[in-house]
């Protein structure tokens, strides 16, 4: 049996195995279903647009990935740190003060909450800066509503504010996600720059990929089995390998490891419509609070190649799968938001991603287990945190249980 180590996935997670196996002198094989590397984190060209797989941005305070990117290469183009509020008719903006000096003054003015509910917010927000993220991963575990409560955070503030933002992070509006991880998603949005690659967020995994031999990633190889010897393809052979790491989204890991518990998983719909020209200059993200839109936002006034010259993209998403059939509804509720006449968009485009992120209601586990026994991994953001920063980090983490176990 050849000395191989085969990677079950080319997302953020099995590549970031990969590379850590490579660089510890491994011999790894990267296989995936798919035509192109990435996995939930790729970027499609349509008509001259950048359509990523779903509205995704990074983060530069994930510590993860600031380790093994290199941030520069990728040109990120910064997405303003607050957010626009829509509720009927009314806009509120919120931007956070150390990061957009000339607008302090947004969250003072914006009627989302009383002048107690901000002084609260700008401790547990000051906290969640100051304190290590260990101490944060430690602390007492309820719900983020539970937790907001026991702040003193008033009802007005989380519906009017809160509930909507998170909506689009965590893809939950009832606020059941771990106290643990709102405080550290929160950390990392107060500390870090919200961003998007120039050229998409396909970017990432592409620059990932590129540090692997070419001969190292076999695409469009799906694999129907984890056997003894190594692993079974739907084109009917057998490659051989000591060690398998299986990197793919929880049902199919669950499929090739029957037994293997999965998490309940969200889901969303983005869809992205072209226009003649932006519906607004902002390049703000906006949050709906009465409807039922989590996140809008002309992502062409953030990274202008995103669409082609003289048009405009927004992108824009939905809890739960929806259709095609759903747009002329969304469109609507756009063309409120934006107080624009939205009938001549183009719609280009509708991604339901189903399994997008990893339910995380207490009692949760940051880490859950990747090695499953003699020679079996799995990896992914389901054996971390539902997040870019899980998904490297359970990657890392399965590399070396896998060299722990070659020693």
């Amino acid at each position: 049996m050849p000395d191989t180590v085969i990677v079950v996935g080319a997302g953020l997670a099995g590549l970031a195995c990969a590379l850590r196996l490579r660089s510890a002198g491994v011999d790894v094989r990267v296989l995936d279903a798919a035509g192109e590397v990435g996995g939930r984190v790729r970027t499609d060209v349509v008509d001259g647009f950048r359509l990523d797989h779903g509205f995704q941005v990074f983060n530069t305070a994930y510590p993860e990935a600031a380790r093994v990117l290199d941030l520069g290469a990728l040109d990120l183009r910064a997405i303003p740190s607050g957010v626009i509020s829509f509720d009927e008719g009314r806009r509120e903006r919120l931007m956070l003060p150390w990061r957009h000096p000339s607008q302090a003054f947004s969250g003072v003015l914006a009627d989302v909450g009383t002048p107690v509910d901000k002084a609260v917010l700008a401790a547990l927000t000051t906290r969640d800066i100051v304190l290590p993220a260990s101490r944060l991963r430690a602390g007492r575990e309820r719900t983020t509503l539970e937790e907001l409560k026991h702040w003193g955070v008033s009802p007005k503030m989380v519906e009017k504010l809160i509930r909507p933002f998170l909506a689009g992070v965590v893809l939950e509006r009832e606020l059941e996600t771990s106290s643990r991880f709102f405080h550290l998603i929160w950390r990392t949005f107060a500390r870090g720059t919200i961003a998007v690659p120039a050229l998409g967020m396909g970017e990432i995994t592409r620059q990932l990929a590129a540090r692997l031999p070419a001969e190292a990633v076999t695409l469009e190889t799906p694999v129907i089995a984890v056997t003894e010897e190594g692993v079974e393809t739907a084109q009917g052979g057998t490659i051989p390998a000591r060690a398998v790491v299986v990197a793919t989204d929880p049902a199919m890991a669950a499929a090739l490891h029957p037994g293997l518990e999965i998490p309940a998983m969200r889901s969303v719909t983005t869809f992205y419509h072209a226009a003649s020209r932006p519906p607004t200059d902002d390049a703000t993200q906006f949050v709906d609070v009465q409807g039922e839109i989590t996140d809008t936002l002309v992502i062409s006034n953030t990274a202008p190649a995103y669409a082609p010259p003289g048009r405009a993209l927004i992108s824009t998403s939905v809890l739960g799968v929806l259709t095609d059939a759903d747009e002329p509804r969304v469109r609507a509720r756009l063309a409120r938001i934006y107080d624009t006449d939205a009938s001549g968009w183009e719609h280009l485009a509708t991604y339901a991603v189903e399994g997008a992120l990893p339910a995380m209601t207490p009692p949760f586990s940051m880490r859950h287990p990747v090695r499953l026994g003699p020679g079996r991994y799995v990896c992914g953001d389901h054996r971390d945190t539902g997040s870019q920063q899980g998904a490297l980090v359970s990657g890392r983490r399965a590399a070396d249980a896998v060299l722990a176990d070659r020693r």
